[in-house]
């Protein structure tokens, strides 16, 4: 270990340019995928299927 790693110590709590980056390359692939399902008709089969299943647990539908 050198003097210099002795004397300050890394400090690992945040997150580098290359995480940065990979993590919104991803967040922005899974916005586009849900907004593709849900824009087409598997999305508004699913939607109308979920508020009708809410519907049925409130006791409304």
């Amino acid at each position: 270990m050198s003097l210099r790693s002795r004397r300050h110590p890394r400090d690992e709590r945040g997150i580098t340019t290359a995480e940065y980056a990979v993590g919104t390359a991803a967040g922005a692939g899974l916005a586009g995928l849900l907004y593709k399902l849900l824009t087409g008709g598997f999305g508004d089969q699913l939607l109308k299927t979920l508020f009708d299943h809410v519907l049925g647990l409130l006791g409304i539908g």
